[in-house]
């Protein structure tokens, strides 16, 4: 481990990580070199702390804003969510309608394009992503997803344009040769069924870019995730990068079953025999935390599972969803007053969450999770 301890104190600080810090002028795989190699997913920190949507409690989600401030704050690794335009560009949203995270509801030219699609077997009204070509979808600008909850990072809305994702890798490589250490990003395909059925396949762009870029081996700072095993699946195929398949509640079934046929549920995969099916094409699991700790009706924690037991001994490293700050996110236990937006006791529930022995943990809130994960990194005196 070669990340953590007195260093990740100060990081905190996000001016200290802004300042660089890295080795100047040094190629990112030259200064990965200068401190010890190319090291894999396993070297990283543990627990470790990935930026969720970026730093998506403090600025709009998916954008280079919210990238470069879980950056500047200390964040292990950074998430992105990609989809696809008319064009074929992938481009980073969480979701392919995009009325709720741009202003696009305020161009009279697109209004016509409002419309409803079923969506993973869902019915979905808005503008979706695939009815824009890339330089129409440049006109638009981001903004808050939830600005019930995060009324300040309303503050911020209009600042910044939906990015590509080779713009993000282009980021990634200048932030990386900046700071004299790699980028880990996080990237996720999202509805890969659906989108394959309308033409626009997630998987062959995806490791088109990742060969561009040099981010497609087995060392490469970089996992790719879905919650369609069979996604997983096809990039195992084209990339050798590390791999993690998400998990849902335990009822549901993965889209891709779902046309498939397939009579497996998410129960069914995190059992023993599924958990060693997916350790054959992927490194890890990315579970809602419910899979890990329930809650009972009242929303509060129960009797862990067995999940993490489980997924280590198949080899799987485990990074559940998603923890936030805010009481309505908060197990019930957690939660200070009656505000839903107020926050509660983040660190106790990161605090129970580490205490699981999970590998890493997907935060809106990184500064957050990496204070609280100093007491679970080796050497600090926490027993695991």
């Amino acid at each position: 481990m070669k990340q953590g301890g007195a260093a990740r104190r100060t990081v905190l600080g996000a001016a200290v990580l802004a300042a660089g810090g890295g080795i100047a002028g040094l190629p990112a795989e030259s200064a990965s070199a200068a401190e010890g190699g190319h090291g894999g997913y396993r070297d990283l920190p543990v627990p470790t702390v990935i930026g969720h949507r970026g730093a998506s409690g403090y600025r709009p989600e998916h954008t280079l804003g919210s990238y470069q401030l879980a950056l500047d704050l200390g964040a292990d690794v950074i998430e992105q969510d990609l989809v696809p335009t008319k064009d074929g560009h992938l481009v980073c949203r969480h979701e392919n309608e995009i009325g709720g995270t741009t202003d696009v509801a305020d161009h009279p030219g697109f209004a016509s394009r409002r419309t409803t699609k079923s969506v993973d077997g869902v019915s979905v009204t808005g503008w979706f992503t695939e009815d824009f070509t890339l330089a129409e979808l440049k006109t638009l600008r981001a903004k808050e997803r939830i600005p019930a909850v995060r009324q300040r990072n309303t503050l911020y809305d209009g600042h910044w344009a939906v990015p590509t994702f080779e713009e993000v890798l282009r980021w990634a490589d200048r932030e990386g040769k900046r700071r004299g250490k790699r980028v880990w990003l996080h990237v996720e395909t999202k509805h890969p069924s659906y989108f394959r059925a309308l033409g626009l396949g997630l998987e062959e762009p995806l490791a088109k870019l990742l060969r561009r870029y040099g981010r497609d081996g087995r060392g490469a700072a970089l996992f790719l995730q879905s919650f369609e095993p069979s996604s997983i699946q096809r990039l195992s195929r084209l990339v050798s990068a590390p791999r993690v398949v998400l998990l849902s509640a335990a009822g549901t079934r993965p889209w891709d079953f779902e046309v498939s046929k397939d009579p497996r549920t998410v129960a069914d995969l995190v059992k023993p025999e599924g958990l060693k099916w997916i350790a054959g094409f992927a490194q890890g699991i990315g579970p809602t935390m419910d899979l890990i700790l329930p809650r009972d009706a009242s929303g509060r924690l129960g009797t862990p599972t067995t999940l993490v037991e489980d997924a280590h001994a198949q080899g799987l490293v485990l990074h559940p969803y998603t923890a936030r700050n805010e009481n309505s996110f908060l197990p019930a236990e957690y939660r200070k007053g009656a505000d839903p937006a107020a926050y509660g006791d983040a660190f106790g529930a990161f605090r129970t969450y580490f205490e699981q022995g999970i590998d890493g943990i997907f935060t809106d809130n990184p500064d957050t999770g990496l204070l609280a994960a100093e007491a679970f990194r080796p050497g600090r005196g926490v027993n695991r």
